[in-house]
């Protein structure tokens, strides 16, 4: 049934032409089926139409809990053109999860235009510089970090930060292009100008250290503690230990700012400055990894050690990392990949096991056990269904052996190792390997981020840039991660009702008080209400 599901969401000419690098994007036609699907191919699903393209998002803590849906913070970046009147932005948003199988087929359908009421704006930090990575701290939910192409980290205390309001010639511009777009404000209303100036906000840290401006996208915090690593354009790893901030081990130099221009003036461990933010203080690294012989691309800690990580980079080498015995590299995989890897993340449920994304569209499974084998011989599969460049991988925080990864196309590959090797038809073989769970085909551009939601397992968002910039949040029909046998057995359950019930049948038992509560929170989400909890705070998002 899982793979009758998936297949008819990806039509085969569609499958085949992917498979022949013939097809550089998802056609109308198939786009089209799989709208058609969505009430099928998922348990719940929403579409946010972006403004301004997304580089990250993140799930954050579940704010408030009812009987259909919960309230959970989310934090998405927004890509503007860096002006005075446009600025960079961090946006703190709460977003409706609705709880599983609650959600009807009418509320999944959607309008490529279309803003979910799902999704509501709380606050927005101005931002030094575009935000390509944001990581929350699981140790202290409130605290998230977030990286640039500058030589700097931010982290910022999103409760205590001030909001802001962008400026009326900024909000003007994304009316224009939200009018141009067909996207309006609550109900029928246009967007209105904000009638604040924007002001850029004070990072409660500055991170200092990278020798030349930062990789884009090399950022981890560990689940643990308050260890953060990030990689640099100079090849250097280089990991902080945010707890010392308040033990006093914070550098700063009194005088020493970047000279008019901003262009930054390299000082003793501080590495290079792009600004002084504020006189915001500063944090110098820890620990300095020097291994890579071109820029690191992605970084991810061991799940329980926060001295111990790995990381990819253009130089096509993956790199294992334990600063219990220094600063050099445990391991090095040099040619990992044939090209540029773009992405890496180490197993929550499985500390042997790493998956690695690159730009010669393959995503790559390595077992730390084999780490003393030379090469190729330390990856024990390679997963090939993608025909471009990777930009994402992350493995599932609560399913094991599940992995997602994302490309260029805008496809999100959800993997089971475990079905590595299982038997196929020759109809099967067609489709893909059988290790291929799930293909989300939502976005119709590059996905530039995905996130599972560590508290709704199976649950997860992801964004994309392009043509069209979207937010997508969706959770799979449990038809298909569940066992077959299981889910037959529900399918003849509902046979009659699924193949239309015999008029002789008797009539189905009366849950329309039951139907009535999932419709009605469901209704209340989609008016901006809360449905048994006070309401949210902020106005829909218009970004």
């Amino acid at each position: 049934p899982a793979r009758s599901i998936v297949e008819r969401g990806f039509p085969a000419h569609a499958r085949r032409a992917r498979r022949r690098g013939g097809m550089p994007g998802y056609s109308d036609e198939s786009y089209g089926r799989w709208k058609t699907l969505v009430p099928f191919l998922y348990d719940w699903f929403t579409h946010h139409r972006l403004v301004w393209p997304s580089l990250s998002c993140r799930w954050g803590p579940i704010l408030e809990r009812h009987d259909y849906k919960h309230k959970q913070r989310m934090y998405l970046s927004e890509q503007t053109d860096g002006s005075a009147n446009s600025p960079n932005t961090l946006h703190v948003v709460t977003v409706d999860v609705i709880q599983k199988r609650v959600a009807a087929a009418e509320h999944m359908m959607f309008n490529e235009e279309d803003r979910s009421a799902f999704v509501k704006r709380t606050k927005t930090i101005v931002h030094p510089g575009e935000v390509n990575k944001i990581r929350e701290f699981e140790a202290s939910p409130n605290f998230i970090v977030t990286h640039t192409d500058a030589p700097e980290l931010f982290l910022w205390n999103v409760d205590t930060q001030e909001g802001n309001k962008v400026s009326a010639k900024h909000n003007a511009a994304a009316a224009a292009a939200a009018a141009a777009a067909g996207v309006v404000g609550e109900g029928d209303r246009p967007v209105e100008p904000a009638k604040a100036s924007p002001r850029r906000s004070k990072p409660d840290l500055v991170l200092v250290g990278h020798e030349e401006n930062a990789a884009q996208f090399a950022l981890a915090v560990h689940r643990e503690s308050f260890h953060v690593i990030s990689g640099g354009k100079d090849g250097h790893v280089l990991l902080w230990d945010v707890a010392d901030h308040d033990g006093g081990s914070i550098w700063k130099v009194p005088g020493s700012r970047p000279g008019a221009g901003g262009s930054g003036v390299g000082v003793a461990g501080a590495g290079m400055r792009s600004g002084d933010f504020d006189d915001a203080p500063t944090l110098a690294p820890k620990m300095r990894f020097a291994g890579h012989q071109a820029t690191v691309e992605d970084v991810s800690f061991h799940p329980t050690s926060d001295l111990q990580l790995c990381s990819v980079g253009v130089d096509s080498a993956l790199i294992f990392w334990d600063g219990r015995q220094g600063t050099g590299p445990a391991h090095r995989v040099g040619e990992a990949h044939t090209d540029d890897l773009h992405s890496v993340d180490w197993s929550v449920l499985d500390d042997n096991l790493v998956v690695t994304g690159s730009a010669d569209t393959t995503v790559k499974l390595w077992d730390r056990r084999k780490l003393g084998a030379d090469g190729a011989a330390c990856c024990v599969h390679t997963f090939g269904l993608h025909a471009v460049a990777i930009t994402s991988v992350q493995w599932c925080p609560d399913q094991r052996g599940v992995f997602a990864s994302g490309d260029d196309d805008g496809y999100l590959n959800v993997w089971d190792v475990d079905r590595i090797g299982a038997p196929q038809t020759a109809e099967q073989k067609k489709a893909g390997p059988p290790e291929i769970m799930f293909q989300h085909s939502g976005h119709r551009a590059q996905v530039t981020d995905f996130h599972w939601n560590p508290w709704d397992p199976w649950t997860m968002a992801s964004v994309s840039s392009g043509d069209i910039n979207t937010l997508q949040m969706w959770r799979m029909n449990d038809l298909i991660y569940r066992p077959e046998a299981d889910a037959l057995a529900e399918l003849e359950k509902h046979k009659a009702t699924i193949c239309g019930a015999r008029r002789e049948d008797p009539p189905p038992p009366d849950n329309s008080e039951a139907t009535h509560g999932r419709d009605t929170a469901i209704e209340q989400s989609r008016d901006g209400n809360s449905g048994g909890g006070g309401g949210t705070e902020g106005d829909a998002m218009v970004q």
